[in-house]
């Protein structure tokens, strides 16, 4: 990459952001802004200029020519939205922004919400309308609170949150009829009014790669207390107390990744800044409210600060001829950040302009970054309703806010104002709890979940006739037949262990049921795909090979072939005294099963709405979930050997040591005898509920389950006094082990042959449309709130 010659779009305080954070790259040689303001009027490498209008395309293209402009960054959303990407990228001039084809993500909220709906990305219900009248009958019937937001480009502003139906009417007639927003109310998105804490998310995308910056919460009211009408944004604060690593994981997973693939699926891949909103539900659950195609404002001046690596860099890295972000790294500082916005009097409604402003030079830590700002000559006068705004960096968010504060002194001018509780929701008073998250006991789902992800590339260039090279199913299969022996079956191979199970296991020291778990935990990931297991091989790894434990331990790996009725066929046996301590042990198994074409499960095509789901008992914890079992028991002070609180016929260790249940024989009884009723299988280990249900679903149907249809064991009960709802369902299987998707109308058949063979089976759900309505999810759970009593 030579040196870069930057044209950048744009007067606001964002731009004076960017242009400060690339004014400091070593790759920029100089930066033009186009109209530019007070503030980067004085900043190293960069040159404000007027003689372009900043909506002059053609104009923009001869000015970027003449001054050999290698690189353009269009700051607002109006340009974007215009296709001012297209006439650069027809110069041959890159452009570090969306296509006007992505940029209708934000010019067009229609646009976005039918996307969002399309590519089962959660958001609020919705509805669209162009008729005045159709939407005020609608507003007449709908029961939910509602948000009203008119369709195109407001600057931010053109939303109006209703508290009754008389308010919603008066705002629909400001919008349609009285164009309050001018032709962009021409339109209107009619929405579920969404309770929780709002989130801003800027990314980086390339198109295809998205790395984000530190999650944002930004303060739209102009009130304290986040009161008053709204504006285009009052302060900020970063990173927030609310996004921890578990959500956002969920956000990147389950939000921005499919955002990205779906706008590239779609024909209009997105490279530049992709700003999402978020609305986080009291429970957790991500929604999106909107996208912007844009770095927001005041989020800019706020995460920019906390940017380690060089923003010229990643900018032409997802900007540039080749694409190439997912080489670049986004180092992110570990301070926080905060921004206060200052004033016109009167903003966000009318107010005066041209008043004179005095800003004194800042400290370090502290930056001023100028917006609704103008050079007269010497003096530097007021010329928008958000003039400027302090930003503050600090090891905590209570020093941040302190020194932004600090930095708001420095600024004068008659009659500015300033909210005075940014970040207040930061600090407000939370209710005491002790419930405990699997991420507290040092197991991630999130992060297991995020490395099947990120390894399905290196995967699948090991595909071969016969084996796709897919993972992230349960098990794993070869075709023979495909692989050049012709008339041989499917072979299908699951691999697993037992966890930390094994440490209650030498506390307690009992061998004999974990060796029983090892085969479950692999036999019953092969049934679920209609498969036979016919072979096992087992792994043991310790410290110093004890005879004794090492015979106890594969004498339940035989009982627990034996129960699934596959042959225990060899093994390996390992003393490594620098890798394990003491007692230590570690196992790990493999199972091998077969099956036809016409066996394979789930068949997903077949799945439909009304479908019923099946679930099957438990045993108990089963293999998963044991790193925070083992903590609950620590914090509640009681040793393994202690009584059991829900059973005090047996000790706490004994009951936890419950080996997992085998399904193996009843399903395949099952599935031989009902056919084609049962169409598909889910085996409720790692990732409980939550994670396993939709494993075996197609991408438009989810799965939902009534909590209170099934008898919970006492273990999970007691379990549940520690921990959230929401974890329980994701970390445990909460006395269901295994669920069938059958067709309605022969749910009882199957449940009477599951019966027959020993099952404890309930009717738990149904299938139904995956939709944004249900939060986009695949898994939903009715009821949950009953696990917190």
């Amino acid at each position: 990459m030579s040196s870069l010659r930057i044209l950048l779009i744009g007067n606001g305080g964002r731009e004076h952001a960017l242009a400060w954070k690339l004014a400091q790259s070593p790759l920029v040689e100089s930066i033009i802004a186009v109209p530019g303001n007070g503030g980067t009027a004085n900043l190293p490498k960069t040159t404000n200029d007027s003689s372009v209008a900043a909506d002059n395309y053609p104009g923009l293209v001869d000015l970027a020519r003449k001054n050999a402009v290698n690189l353009v960054v269009p700051g607002p959303e109006a340009p974007l939205v215009d296709g001012v990407e297209g006439f650069f990228r027809d110069a041959g001039i890159p452009v570090f922004g969306p296509s006007k084809e992505a940029a209708r993500m934000e010019g067009s909220k229609t646009f976005s919400k039918d996307f969002m709906k399309k590519h089962g990305i959660p958001t609020a219900a919705y509805e669209n309308f162009s008729d005045y009248e159709k939407a005020c009958q609608y507003l007449k019937t709908v029961k939910h609170n509602v948000v009203i937001k008119a369709t195109g480009l407001a600057a931010g502003k053109g939303v109006i949150i209703p508290q009754n139906q008389d308010e919603a009417l008066q705002g629909l007639k400001e919008i349609m009829l009285d164009k309050s927003f001018g032709s962009a109310g021409e339109e209107v998105v009619i929405e579920e009014f969404l309770t929780g804490d709002e989130l801003s998310i800027l990314s980086f995308c390339d198109g295809t790669t998205i790395k984000s910056l530190p999650p944002a919460q930004d303060h739209k009211r102009i009130g304290e207390g986040d009161t008053g009408l709204n504006t285009g944004g009052m302060g900020c604060y970063a990173p927030t107390k609310l996004a921890t690593p578990q959500l956002i994981a969920r956000i990147e997973r389950g939000i921005l990744q499919p955002t990205i693939d779906g706008m590239r699926k779609d024909g209009f891949p997105f490279r530049g800044c992709l700003f999402t909103g978020l609305m986080i539900a009291p429970d957790g659950t991500p929604k999106v409210l909107e996208y912007n195609v844009r770095f927001g404002d005041p989020e800019t001046q706020t995460v920019l600060p906390l940017l380690e690596s060089d923003l010229a860099k990643i900018m032409y890295a997802c900007a540039g001829p080749v694409p190439y972000l997912e080489d670049i790294q986004v180092k992110v500082s570990s301070k926080f950040s905060t921004t206060v916005v200052v004033a016109a009097p009167g903003y966000p409604e009318s107010y005066p302009k041209n008043i004179p402003i005095q800003v004194a030079s800042p400290p370090e830590g502290i930056n001023i970054f100028h917006a609704g700002t103008k050079l007269s000559g010497d003096a530097l006068l007021t010329s928008g309703g958000r003039v400027i705004a302090a930003t503050a960096t600090g090891d905590s968010l209570r020093a941040a806010v302190d020194k932004a504060y600090e930095g708001v002194k420095l600024i004068n001018f008659d009659g500015m104002y300033y909210r005075k509780d940014i970040a207040h929701r930061a600090f407000r008073a939370t209710p005491a709890t002790d419930k405990l998250t699997y991420a507290q006991s040092g197991v991630s789902i999130d992060a297991g979940n995020e490395l099947v992800n990120r390894i399905k590339a290196a995967v699948a260039t090991t595909r071969r006739p016969g084996a796709d090279a897919i993972i992230g199913g349960f098990g794993g299969e070869v075709d023979l037949s495909a692989a050049g022996h012709p008339g041989a079956p499917i072979i299908v191979g699951a691999i697993d262990g037992v966890g930390t199970k094994l440490i209650i296991a030498q506390k307690m020291n009992k061998h004999d049921t974990v060796g029983i778990d090892l085969v479950a935990m692999n036999v019953n990931d092969l049934v679920v795909q209609g498969a036979e297991p016919f072979m096992f091989l087992d792994y043991y790894g310790c410290s110093r090979l004890d005879v004794s434990v090492a015979t106890s331990f594969v004498e339940g790996v035989a009982k627990g072939c034996i129960a699934a009725g596959c042959a225990l066929v060899g093994g390996e046996t390992a003393e490594m005294p620098d890798l394990y301590t003491g007692d230590d042990y570690d196992a790990a198994g493999a199972a091998i099963g077969v099956m036809r074409a016409s066996q394979r499960l789930p068949r997903k095509d077949a799945m439909a709405e009304g479908d019923v789901l099946l679930g099957l008992a438990s045993s108990g914890v089963h293999s998963n979930g044991f790193s925070l079992v083992r903590r609950i028991v620590a914090a509640r002070g009681l040793q393994y050997t202690d009584p059991c609180p829900w059973n005090r016929d047996q000790s706490l260790g004994e009951a936890l040591l419950t080996p997992t249940r085998i399904y193996v024989k009843p399903l395949l009884a099952a599935l031989a005898q009902t056919g084609a009723a049962i169409k598909g299988m889910a085996h409720i280990t790692g990732g409980g509920l939550t994670e396993n249900v939709p494993r075996m679903l197609p991408a438009h149907l989810a799965g939902e389950i009534d909590i209170g249809s099934w008898e919970v064991p006492g273990v999970f009960r007691w379990l549940a006094q520690a921990v959230e709802p929401a974890e329980m369902a994701r970390a445990f299987n909460n006395g269901l082990g295994m669920i069938l998707a059958v067709e309605a109308g022969r749910a009882d058949e199957v449940a009477r042959v599951l019966e027959g063979a020993g099952e404890q089976v309930w009717k738990v759900g149904r299938l139904v449309k995956r939709a944004a309505q249900a939060g986009g999810d695949a898994c939903v759970l009715k009821g949950l709130e009953q696990w917190a009593n």
